[in-house]
């Protein structure tokens, strides 16, 4: 359970730098235990629905107030996100949601059609989160 020793192994060379972690802890605190399980969750996580728990500030995120569906919208094709995700830099830790640059590339190779059609669709929905600016 604790967080630093992925990193300690890591660190102190005692295991391969190069393989690609394919789970997410769940909130339930299990983890997944497949490929596909492993996208459901992350799917779970980028497309959540609005209840009446969540506040203002969590619906404003989720969305834009600009126009969607306008005439410089075009599609993003597969070579795209491929190399936009292989852009990514594997030395950064993953977010808040625990989603490396492994996992994220694993799964486009695994389900590249669906991870188009999700960018697409947040596209053409207008549903993608505005980009936090750090003031510090």
């Amino acid at each position: 359970m604790n967080p630093w020793s992925q990193i300690y192994k890591l660190a102190a060379g005692k295991t391969c730098a190069n393989s690609i972690m394919t789970t997410l802890r769940k909130l339930d605190g299990s983890e997944t235990s497949s490929i596909q399980e492993t996208m459901n969750v992350m799917l779970d996580h980028l497309f959540t629905e609005d209840t009446e728990e969540d506040t203002l500030h969590h619906k404003k995120i989720r969305t834009i107030e600009e126009p969607i569906c306008t005439s410089d919208d075009l599609e993003f094709s597969r070579e795209e996100i491929k190399h936009t995700i292989e852009s990514f830099n594997d030395k950064k830790a993953p977010g808040i949601d625990g989603i490396t640059d492994g996992i994220y590339l694993q799964t486009f190779n695994t389900f590249p059609r669906l991870i188009t059609a999700i960018y697409n669709q947040c596209l053409k929905r207008g549903c993608f989160p505005k980009k936090k600016v750090d003031n510090s």
